[in-house]
């Protein structure tokens, strides 16, 4: 069975940090490419940063120089640090993996990103 648990979620004022943790299982960890993704109240889930197996990123311009994803494959868990938060980050964070070999998605339950003004 695939699990995908985020962590790391919480209340933080704006210019603040946090790191979101998803730790995988029952999936080939190494053969999905791994994202993050965030829904914020009234809009559609967006692409937050996505990681390739080989280990390229990718990142939406709105987060781009403030907010990094890294993978350990060891430990099948990916990471997103988030700096310089502002309450437009506002929004619950899904973990999604991609397993390459057939194409599907998987998806965490998500975690609460708050960001006080």
């Amino acid at each position: 069975q695939v699990q995908l648990v985020e962590s790391g979620g919480g209340l933080v004022q704006s210019g603040g940090s946090l790191r979101l943790s998803c730790a995988a299982s029952g999936i080939f960890f190494s053969l999905n490419a791994m994202g993050w993704y965030r829904q914020a109240p009234g809009k559609q889930r967006e692409l937050v940063a996505a990681i390739t197996i080989g280990g390229s990123t990718n990142y939406a311009d709105s987060v781009k120089g403030r907010f990094t994803i890294s993978r350990d494959n060891a430990k099948n868990t990916v990471y997103l640090q988030m700096n310089s938060l502002k309450p437009e980050d506002t929004a619950v964070y899904y973990c999604n993996a991609h397993y390459i070999p057939n194409d599907r998605n998987y998806w965490g339950q998500g975690t609460q990103v708050t960001v006080s003004s």
